[in-house]
């Protein structure tokens, strides 16, 4: 999950508005943070980053300096052992602790000092836990020291728990749903906070004092997968003034959802049939939704919509036979990473062309390239299965 809020953007200022060729300069880089697909998160003078054992049998949560020197590495949950076991949890940091969800749907806590293992709940045995076919993928949202996370099922959707000890403070009625992939969201408007989720079949609305339900939307669009197979929703919606931005890959398409006053529902504004991210996210930036769409599993193009009306700005290919991928923002520009070759981009947000101003290759590491880049105090960190690198990129 990239940015401080959530929405894949991150608040740094005087950054390069060009790359040497070649790129930025390689600061450092490990080969030793094991395979993953979450991002790294900073705090203070430290790295954090969630990847497997050497077993593979594992997940590992890592401490690193700012140099690139592994600290410890902490095992604390079993993968998901089914299709695409790498870790997904990039860690949410409070304080002096770490939370992180296993592919196998453990909740935990460890303290970011040393590595200890403070509390662990697991979300199959303790709350029936239903996931679709590649297990957890959610990152916990973390707020007013509590936590949450998605468990899906038969007994609940969502669940809080004590941030301090891993006590259950409220379940949410259940949906008879599986969980998606998507982190939570926590909203504001009117002056409420709200709790915006996704299971398999529903975008989802969720009282953050008590778990109730206030609304569900589950009109995913007549172009949506259906016919049993679940519906493969990945990306956590935008937020902003009242208006949901959900959007997901395999022909679901993009729609925008209006909160009523009293947040107890939710209305259709538009809906978009050209920007259905698959695994990248997309970034809100003075007006313009950019993202990437699903065409087939490795191929897509780049997509600009209108955040207001809905209108699709362009759809473009990158040129070189690059592909979909991530995306975040900072200082006024786009960073887009191509999940097939590895290409890093640094692209204008320009609403009437994909206008790649400068890019280069991640040559190390295996794998897709899933992960979101991550941009702390003018250094790009980019994550490639078991390889993390850091760049400077300060003008």
């Amino acid at each position: 999950m990239a940015g401080p809020d959530r929405n894949w953007s991150y608040p740094e200022t005087g950054l390069l508005k060009e790359w040497p060729v070649g790129g930025p300069a390689l600061l450092w880089e490990t080969l030793d943070a094991g395979k993953g697909y979450s991002s790294p998160v900073l705090v203070n003078d430290r790295l954090y980053i969630t990847g497997m054992n050497e077993e593979e049998n594992r997940e590992v949560f890592s401490a690193y300096t700012l140099d690139g020197r592994k600290i410890y590495g902490v095992e604390y949950g079993r993968h998901w052992k089914d299709s695409y076991p790498e870790t997904r949890t990039t860690p949410s940091i409070e304080g002096d602790k770490a939370y992180v969800i296993s592919g196998a749907g453990e909740i935990v806590c460890i303290h970011i000092e040393k590595g200890d293992i403070l509390w662990k709940v697991d979300g199959e045995t303790a709350f029936g836990k239903q996931t679709g076919t590649w297990g957890t993928s959610e990152c916990p949202l973390v707020f007013d020291h509590r936590v949450i996370y998605t468990a899906g099922g038969e007994q609940t959707t969502m669940v809080a728990l004590n941030a301090g000890t891993g006590e259950t403070l409220w379940k949410s009625p259940s949906l008879e749903d599986k969980t998606a992939y998507v982190s939570p969201l926590l909203i504001s408007y009117q002056g409420r906070k709200q709790i915006v989720g996704s299971t398999g079949m529903r975008v989802t609305g969720v009282d953050q004092e008590t778990g109730e339900i206030e609304w569900t939307f589950d009109d995913w669009g007549q172009n949506a997968i259906a016919n049993g197979r679940e519906k493969i929703a990945v990306n956590t919606p935008l937020y902003a003034d009242g208006k949901i931005f959900v959007c997901n890959g395999y022909d679901m398409n993009s729609f925008q959802l209006q909160l009523r006053e009293d947040l107890k529902g939710v209305d259709l504004v538009w809906r978009n049939d050209d920007l259905d991210t698959h695994i990248g996210g997309f970034v809100l930036v003075d007006g313009t939704v950019y993202g990437s769409n699903w065409i087939t599993n490795t191929n897509g193009n780049w997509v600009a919509v209108d955040w207001n009306t809905g209108k699709t700005r362009y759809e473009m290919g990158w040129k070189g036979g690059k592909s979909k991928g991530s995306i975040i923002t900072a200082d006024g520009m786009l960073y887009c990473y191509d999940e097939r070759r590895g290409t890093v981009g640094l692209v204008k947000p320009n609403p009437e062309e994909f206008e790649v101003v400068s890019e280069f290759r991640i040559t190390k590491g295996e794998g897709p390239h899933w992960a979101h880049p991550v941009i702390h105090n003018g250094i790009l960190y980019i994550r490639h299965g078991n390889a993390l690198m850091a760049y400077n990129i300060q003008s």
